[in-house]
């Protein structure tokens, strides 16, 4: 959340804190019991935090039909920022039927009732000239949330080929100023160590060829303007949002790098074949540069002689994988450090299988 929107953020609850506190302690279950009691009292505020969790199966059982409904119950009874996690159920198709105008409408009822995240959503994705919508008009907001070309989002931009074989596309105009800002906002408070995934462990790891840093984003950690990012990544390259993986941001500060690196499953990892047949091949990773006003910084493809500096809004995406689906040994690649300045990019695997379960359970 950007610092504007933090500080207009209501109070949380009682039974929030305590949860807060007893998360702090490692004491999960002991949260979820706080929540669940207050949620039976009529708190929407529980509701809507145990909702949440209940869907991911974060420090919570995974119970996804549950905690859908918890979200639906804290909403009719006029919640501020459960529509806003119901609209983002609603737009991946997770225990309800997608559906991208239910899912603006449900923002824009958030934004009505005052949630600070969905108003910016809207700013952030509404046309140049409906961006001046006052706050203290609530039938503006859902004007606002009906304004939205999704039409937009579900189509792919113009593309530069950079490279056709292996196939590295570019699309400069992929998506606007305001939602660059918006992203980073929403990354720069959750920053931490950039890992990478262990499929042995099934974690993620730190790795000494990385010193910048990453933020990641779950399933009800996101937000409107972050999947409609990934569809229209999925208009461009082909691949659909249930097959990507978790968002990340990542930062790098002056000298920051990732040096050269693969992004698909290492075939020297142990039980590789297994772990392709559960998890599925990294096929596409895609890129979204956030910013400019960096020296350096640029996308490295040492074994093919590309070398790219995005711009503002830009996108960029790479294929890891031969049509076989094994590993391409071409795509050996870095993000070189920035010289000075601060870099910004958007970091999106995307593999060969669905890894998020949609539809109505």
């Amino acid at each position: 959340m950007d610092q504007s929107a933090r500080a207009s953020a209501p109070a949380p609850s009682a039974a929030l804190r305590e949860a807060a506190l007893l998360d702090g302690d490692g004491r999960h279950t002991d949260a979820v019991n706080v929540l669940a009691r207050a949620a039976r009292l009529g708190d929407v505020d529980a509701m809507t935090e145990l909702g949440k969790r209940l869907v991911t199966g974060e420090h919570a059982p995974p119970m996804p039909r549950q905690g859908a409904g918890l979200l639906i119950d804290a909403t009719n009874r006029g919640a501020v920022e459960a529509p806003a996690l119901l609209a983002i159920l609603a737009a991946t198709g997770v225990e309800c039927e997608q559906s991208w105008p239910q899912a603006l409408a449900l923002l824009g009822l958030a934004a009505e009732r005052g949630s600070p995240s969905a108003r910016g959503q809207l700013r952030a994705l509404a046309p140049d000239g409906a961006r001046g919508c006052a706050e203290d008009d609530g039938g503006a907001w859902r004007v606002l949330a009906a304004s939205i070309d999704l039409r937009l989002w579900m189509s792919a931009p113009a593309e530069t080929v950079l490279h056709d074989d292996p196939r590295i596309r570019a699309f400069a105009e992929f998506v606007p100023p305001p939602v660059c800002d918006w992203v980073i906002g929403r990354s720069r408070d959750r920053l931490g160590p950039a890992l990478v995934y262990d499929p042995v462990a099934r974690s993620n790891i730190r790795d000494r060829h990385r010193s910048n840093t990453a933020a990641s984003f779950s399933l009800m950690e996101t937000d409107l303007v972050m999947l409609l990012i990934q569809h229209r990544m999925w208009a461009c390259c082909g691949v659909p949002l249930r097959n990507m993986e978790t968002m990340a941001v990542l930062h790098y500060a002056p000298g920051e790098q990732i040096t050269n690196h693969y992004d698909f499953v290492d075939p020297q990892t142990p039980n590789y074949a297994d772990v392709i047949a559960s998890e599925g091949q990294r096929i596409v990773t895609f890129l979204v540069y956030l910013n400019e006003g960096y020296e350096g910084g640029e996308t490295e493809f040492p074994r093919l002689g590309v070398k790219h500096k995005g711009r503002r809004g830009e996108g960029l995406y790479f294929v890891n994988a031969l049509p076989s689906r094994e590993p391409d040994l071409r795509m050996l690649h870095a993000g070189r450090p920035p010289a000075g300045g601060e870099k910004w990019v958007i970091s999106q695997f995307i593999r060969d299988r669905a890894l998020l379960r949609v539809g109505a359970a």
